[in-house]
This record gives structure tokens, C-alpha cells and sequence, in this order.
């Protein structure tokens, strides 16, 4: 689905991604990880168009079309071929609520933005609103937020919290909410249990492969080992820019490179 071909990228004089080459299989769950200035996230930016690439290929097929070649393309024109992402920081919008936050996540290109968040997002049709409104049920039932209150009607009176006041794990789930409302084929997830409490990785866990089992594709980037080896079935491993193993979990943990890049000699 996604093939990075000799991805090239610099800062000055520091490689970031050096001649860097791998490929993502649809419908599974692949981790990106290495140690800390490995590139990964420099990869992230790349493929989302956030950065341009010095040289290389990224190419992009969606639900086993024709590869496009996205290399340098626009955040927009990336986001509009169906690749979405969740950032390591939260990007929620502090004034809005949680359902205006879901909202905004939905087809915006379609409803000019909200019509600058007015309430009733004028321009759009009583069913499209309708189906909005039950996406944004849909996903807060997937995250487990539905009730929160302990009430359906507490469900609904969440929806009105400003982004705000949500505690630091109500904002990790509703900006997974957002990435997976955003139409894609595609999934890119910044250290999505980063901070979080056990329990909520957990949780985190058993939504992505509830999305997996939906035939969602995931690449995902992640320090803690034990979440990323026991929810992948792939595991790509950088240092200092390159590929120095890729494989399934039980595959990397004991490859003696790997062991190296993170413990040194």
C-alpha cells in the first residue's frame, strides 16, 4: 500500500533519511521504531507532505489501485488521496468542543469548514447532517466515550465539553477519534499511547485492532516495545536514517543489530 523508495532527506549537515527503502502490506499493522533520532518522524512528515524529500520515491496505492508517486506533494493533495495522521502532540482545537473537534474531522472540504463553525453547519443537507451526527455517536462508542458521565445522557453532554477541559487521555481518544473520522485508506499514528496510563494503552490497543479487523491500515510510530511487538504484524527498524531490519515482532527482538542500535556494544 505505501513503498518508500531510497528516501533521502538533510539538515544542514545531518542526514536525517539516508537512502532509506521499505514497504507497507495493506490491511496490517506495522511499527516504525528505532532510537531517538532514528527518523522517524522525519519519515512521517515526509510521507504526509508536511516536509520535502532531497531524493527518493514515496508511492501510495489505495484499497489495491495503481501506486501514485505523492513524493513532495501537498499536505492537502495527500490528505485528499486518503492518508490520515495522528501527531504525537495534540492538535485539538482548545475552544471548540469534543463534537465540534469530530465535526471538523468529517468531509470539511465539502462543508467550507463548518460554515465557520456555526451550530447547525448551514450548506449541508439534513441527512449529511444526520450521518455526521451518527459517525460522531459511532466513534465515541469505538473509543469508549460514549457515556462518559455514565449515562447515555452524559454521552451527550460530552459532546459539548470544551477540548480544554478534557483530561490529557480524553484528548489522546479524541484526537484518534479525529485521524480516524478524517476519510483515508491509510493510517499514520505519532506515538499514540505516549503519557498515557496502562489502561488506556490498552484500550488504545484493542481499537486499532478492532480498525485492523475492519481492514484498516495502520503504520504507526512507538518507543513503548512491548505495545508495538504485541500489536504488529510488521516491525520496521531505523538508525541513523536507514532500514537495519525489518520482519515480524518475534523476528526483531532478538536480531542482534537491533539489539545493538538500542543498547549499543
Amino acid at each position: 500500500m505505501l513503498k518508500i523508495e531510497n528516501l533521502n532527506k538533510s539538515f544542514g549537515g545531518i542526514k536525517a533519511v539516508d537512502n532509506c527503502s521499505f514497504e507497507i502490506k495493506e490491511k496490517t499493522i506495522t511499527a516504525l521504531i528505532g532510537p531517538n533520532g532514528s527518523g522517524k518522524t522525519t519519515i512521517f512528515n515526509l510521507v504526509s507532505g508536511i516536509l520535502k524529500s532531497d531524493s527518493g520515491k514515496i508511492i501510495f496505492s489505495a484499497s489495491g489501485g495503481d501506486g501514485k508517486d505523492i513524493t513532495d506533494k501537498s499536505i492537502e493533495d495527500i490528505s485528499n488521496l486518503g492518508i490520515s495522521r495522528l501527531f504525537q502532540q495534540t492538535r485539538l482545537f482548545n475552544n471548540l468542543t469534543v463534537r465540534e473537534n469530530l465535526l471538523l474531522a468529517i468531509d470539511n472540504e465539502d462543508t467550507k469548514f463548518l460554515s465557520a463553525f456555526v451550530p447547525q453547519y448551514r450548506g449541508t443537507s439534513a441527512d449529511k447532517r444526520n450521518k455526521f451526527e451518527e459517525k460522531i455517536q459511532e466513534m465515541l462508542e469505538l473509543v469508549g466515550l460514549s457515556a462518559q458521565g455514565g449515562s447515555a445522557s452524559g454521552g451527550a453532554k460530552f459532546q459539548n465539553v470544551l477540548a480544554r477541559d478534557l483530561s490529557y487521555g480524553q484528548k489522546r481518544l479524541i484526537e484518534l477519534s479525529r485521524a480516524i473520522l478524517n476519510p483515508h485508506n491509510f493510517l499514520m499514528l505519532d506515538e499514540p499511547v505516549s503519557g498515557v496510563a496502562p489502561r488506556l494503552r490498552e484500550k488504545i490497543k484493542e481499537i486499532l485492532i478492532v480498525l485492523k479487523e475492519k481492514g484498516e491500515t495502520i503504520l504507526l510510530i512507538e518507543h513503548d516495545m512491548n505495545f508495538a511487538f504485541k500489536i504488529s504484524d510488521d516491525v520496521v527498524v531505523l538508525e541513523k536514517g536507514r532500514v537495519i531490519a525489518q520482519g515480524k515482532p518475534e523476528e526483531i527482538k532478538n536480531n542482534p543489530r537491533v539489539l545493538e542500535a538500542y543498547l549499543g556494544n
